[in-house]
This record gives C-alpha cells, sequence and structure tokens, in this order.
C-alpha cells in the first residue's frame, strides 16, 4: 500500500468537501452549527492529511522509519480525538482536550522533522539537521510543559524562549532546501545511482 497516495487522495477528497460545503453557504447563507462542524471536520482531515504526505514521502525515500511512523499514528490518532471533540462528544474533559493537544504537537513535530529529513545534505552541512531535531523538541517539549502544568503567565521568559526557537526553527527550515541544493552539486557516482534505483 502506498502511504503516500492514500494520504493524497485523501487530502484532495476533503479539500473538495470543503469547498463543496463553502460554495453552499455563500449560494444559501445558511451556515449553522452542524455546516461548521462539518466543516471543522474537513479541514482536521486535511491537515491530517498533509502531516501524513510528510511523513509518507519520507517512508518512501528508505531513509527513515521510526520518526515517520510515529508521525503518521500521531495523525492519524490527533484526528479520531480532534472529531469527537468536534461533534461534541469528549470536550467537557480538560484531560481529553490536553490529550489532544498533546497530539498535535507531536504529530506536528514528526511531520515537520520527516519533511525536512527528506532533504540530502553533505556532511559539513550535518549541523543544521541537528540543530532543527534540537530546536522542534525542545519547542514541543516547552509547549507540552504549558499545556500540562500550565505555569504562572507573569514571567515572559518562557514566551522569549518560545519566540527564539520559533525563529531558529523557521530558519533553518527556509535554509535546508538551500543547503540540499549546495550538497547536491558535489554527488558522487554512487550517489547518482542509489537515486537512480530509488527511482526505479
Amino acid at each position: 500500500m502506498n502511504i503516500r497516495r492514500v494520504f493524497l487522495n485523501t487530502l484532495i477528497a476533503s479539500v473538495a468537501v470543503s469547498a463543496i460545503v463553502g460554495i453552499g453557504v455563500i449560494l444559501f447563507g445558511d451556515f449553522g452549527e452542524v455546516e461548521f462542524r462539518i466543516l471543522m471536520t474537513t479541514l482536521t482531515i486535511t491537515a491530517t492529511s498533509i502531516l501524513g504526505l510528510a511523513c509518507g514521502a519520507y517512508i518512501e525515500s528508505g531513509r527513515g522509519n521510526l520518526l515517520p511512523k510515529a508521525g503518521i499514528i500521531f495523525s492519524v490518532v490527533m484526528a479520531l480525538m480532534l472529531f469527537l471533540v468536534i461533534w461534541d462528544v469528549l470536550d467537557d474533559s480538560e484531560n481529553f482536550i490536553k490529550a489532544t493537544g498533546t497530539l498535535s504537537i507531536l504529530a506536528v513535530a514528526c511531520s515537520h522533522l520527516s519533511l525536512l529529513s527528506l532533504a540530502r545534505i553533505d556532511a559539513r552541512f550535518a549541523w543544521s539537521r541537528i540543530v532543527a531535531f534540537i530546536c522542534v523538541w525542545l519547542l514541543a517539549a516547552i509547549l507540552l510543559y504549558i499545556i500540562w502544568l500550565e505555569p504562572d503567565s507573569s514571567s515572559d521568559l518562557v514566551s522569549r524562549i518560545i519566540g527564539i526557537l520559533s525563529i531558529l526553527i523557521a530558519s533553518i527550515t527556509v535554509l535546508t532546501p538551500i543547503l540540499h541544493k549546495l550538497s547536491g552539486t558535489k554527488r558522487t557516482v554512487q550517489q547518482i545511482r542509489d537515486e537512480i534505483e530509488e527511482l526505479g
């Protein structure tokens, strides 16, 4: 089974449903509670499909297994829990909401790192991947700390740290394709053969 194709088809279907709901609202002017929940459900499916596509692509590259599979599991379970929240089934439980937020953070972290790991970079740029992993997991840990322990918000130290980590993650994310391109200029014959075998 092609994991990436499954998530791609799901993404296309969810976007189509979202478009239909949006057009229906514009034509008939009735956007009630049910329509809102349907729209939020399709948007959840869309987000889950995007996260799954990133993880599926990394699995198909043959260079990673544990991280992307964890990302897929987190994404699917997150979606199921969000459905229960959207349709007002278990949204009264504070712990359930916190657990849903936890899975969302873990799913995004795994998917983001899976996407960055798709880039082939030389050993001279290996520091960028290390920095990315450290920053992403550190930010995830801080967000989980905030969700579960609810620290005193009077101090802005945590906010400053979150801001710094976010800037670093954004910078590494932008730099990664550039480093990938720079690394590609010095590929060996064996690397080219490996890529041909993967494409085959």
